[in-house]
């Protein structure tokens, strides 16, 4: 029968890495004899026999690199594989895209296939679901195989790794703020993203903002019909005078629950949200939106990458790169 020992099951009956079991058994200067002799000698007790790609990625480079998208649907993340993929093709690099859903299990089927070794690196944004459960033992299996891996965009986690995303927090700060600075009293704040890191983020920029702690006025729920019902509750009881939203589908309940109920934008109801400028412009009235510059986060994503697996970044050091964001101020906040 055919052996099926895997690097994995060497390192557990060994009690060390993944990535030193394959530095031991490739003879690397960075473990020691007695170190290399002992998992020697289990390899051959166990009848191991090494798959060349995944045992060693730095003598076996593939030029192509794995991107995990969580939600192809949203024209965020379309746009930061754009960037990836245009920074890609300059150095010759190819991309391979996987889609999670916002699934963990998913995940974890795509990091496993990863770990395989025909890859070089991976870009990788979480799911909601690997967020919500706080399940991150796929990703460890991707770092012990010796991957390079860079967080973006969700990047609030405590992972040594190189990590890309934008100022979340300050930037709902700020827009907060500019409410605050026009004489706003009543300022609302929506998020179908509360289980999301980026939208833990924006909601403690708009809690930091606010001068009455005592009196924040927030919507927030991953179901829609209950945001939606929240989100009338702040426009019809609390009456509230503006609106920050903290992703895609909060703007667009503000904006439609708005209009069913007559609030008239901007007259009535200031409204900042998280659109890209083809949606925000394309409304009637328009709607100012806060610029992510998702191609940048792409192409500085996939530079991180690069620099790593080619060894240009100092081991043992971390970068983390946020990109400022820009408020763009269209109808829906005109005074």
């Amino acid at each position: 029968m055919k052996n099926k020992t895997t690097l994995k099951d060497l390192s557990r009956l060994l009690k060390v890495s993944v990535s030193t079991v394959s530095k031991a058994l490739n003879n690397s200067p960075e473990i020691g004899n007695d170190t290399k002799e002992r998992v020697k000698k289990m390899a051959a007790l166990c009848q191991y026999r090494p798959n060349p790609t995944a045992m060693n990625l730095q003598s076996s480079k593939s030029g192509t690199i794995g991107v995990i998208i969580p939600n192809i649907s949203n024209s965020f993340f379309a746009k930061v594989l754009s960037g990836i993929e245009e920074e890609a093709q300059k150095e010759g690099i190819k991309v391979i895209t996987y889609i999670s859903n916002e699934s963990l299990k998913r995940e974890q089927e795509i990091t496993w296939l990863l770990s395989s070794g025909f890859v070089d690196g991976v870009l990788v944004a979480f799911s909601e679901e690997t967020q919500k459960n706080k399940e991150f033992a796929h990703l460890i299996n991707l770092i012990e195989y010796d991957i390079p891996v860079v967080l973006y965009d969700r990047i609030g986690f405590d992972f040594q790794l190189d990590k890309i995303g934008t100022n979340d927090e300050q930037s709902l700060c700020e827009a907060t703020k500019f409410f605050i600075s026009k004489g706003v009293q009543k300022i609302g704040l929506a998020s179908g993203i509360p289980n999301l890191d980026v939208g833990k983020r924006r909601i403690k920029g708009y809690q930091k903002a606010i001068i009455d702690k005592e009196n924040f006025l927030i919507a927030k729920s991953s179901n829609k019909e209950i945001l939606r019902s929240k989100i009338q509750k702040l426009l019809l009881e609390d009456k509230v005078q503006a609106m920050l939203c903290t992703d895609f589908d909060s703007t667009m309940l503000v904006y439609r629950l708005a209009y069913e109920n007559d609030i008239k934008i901007p007259e009535a109801l200031k409204l900042i949200g998280f659109l890209n400028e083809d949606y925000s412009r394309t409304l009637g009235p328009s709607v100012s939106y806060i610029e992510q510059f998702p191609e940048q986060i792409g192409k500085k994503g996939m530079q991180l990458l690069l620099n790593r697996m080619r060894g240009f970044t100092k081991k043992g050091t971390i970068t983390e790169k946020k990109i400022s964001t820009e408020l763009i101020h269209l109808e829906s906040t005109k005074f």
